[in-house]
């Protein structure tokens, strides 16, 4: 009998421990349908500072299969209110017919969330002759998700001091490059101000040259006309 009441222990926690991580985030999947491009909104109760993040897909009714598929000229208008604070907005965002979005209830309270399908095209397909409506809405949301915005958070972070990590090496690269270019400014400099130096002393002495040469002839000359006149 002990036994058999172990074993039926050991077969429930498993469940159990299920059980409890399925209840820790909850999770509600829903799908509805908009018609006419009119905002479908809906109100979820939150606690302070949970978070929430949404995971939303639509698809438009196509009369030719008489089934609903995926539009990429499709978008899509998020946005949420807090009912409680004059309907202050707390998300506005615009994106394709898939997409996610994230916010952190600031304070308890009924939380207005809404969606509006917009086409560049649209005069009257959204309806579709479709009688539920045009566009179908997917929509996955998930309250108190920390974790895995944590995770996402820190690849993102941690993408980020990669990338700040190449920054520095590439710095400190252009950082040698230049200490490299300066010492080679500095040898080319010093190059170039003892070759000026040799060129001016090279200057002087053929000028120190020419002179004693043209005082040579000038000697040379004054003798040879003194000797031509005493002669």
């Amino acid at each position: 009998m002990e036994i058999s009441q172990l074993r039926l222990r050991w077969l429930l926690q498993p469940l159990i421990l299920v059980l409890f991580l399925n209840l820790a985030i909850p999770v509600s999947a829903v799908y509805f349908y908009i018609e006419n491009a009119a905002p479908k909104c809906f109100y979820e109760e939150l606690p302070k500072d949970t978070i929430v993040v949404g995971h939303y897909k639509a698809e438009q009714f196509d009369p030719a299969t008489a089934h609903f598929a995926a539009n990429n000229d499709l978008s899509i208008s998020v946005t949420v209110d807090e009912t409680f604070d004059n309907d202050h907005r707390v998300v506005s965002t615009k994106g394709g017919s898939t997409g996610k979005f994230t916010f952190s209830a600031a304070d308890s309270g009924d939380h207005r969330i809404c969606f509006t399908p917009s086409h560049p095209g649209a005069g009257g397909w959204l309806s579709g002759g479709f009688p539920t409506g045009g566009i179908k809405m997917t929509l996955d949301l998930a309250i108190g998700e920390t974790s895995q915005i944590e995770s996402t958070d820190k690849g993102k972070i941690s993408e980020i001091v990669q990338k700040v990590k190449d920054l520095n090496a590439r710095l400190l690269d252009i950082r040698r490059e230049q200490a490299f270019q300066r010492e080679r400014e500095a040898e080319f400099r010093d190059q170039s101000e003892s070759t000026n130096a040799r060129v001016v002393r090279w200057t002087l002495l053929q000028l120190v040259v020419l002179g004693v040469t043209c005082a040579w002839q000038l000697s040379h000359l004054r003798a040879f006309f003194i000797k031509q006149k005493l002669t």
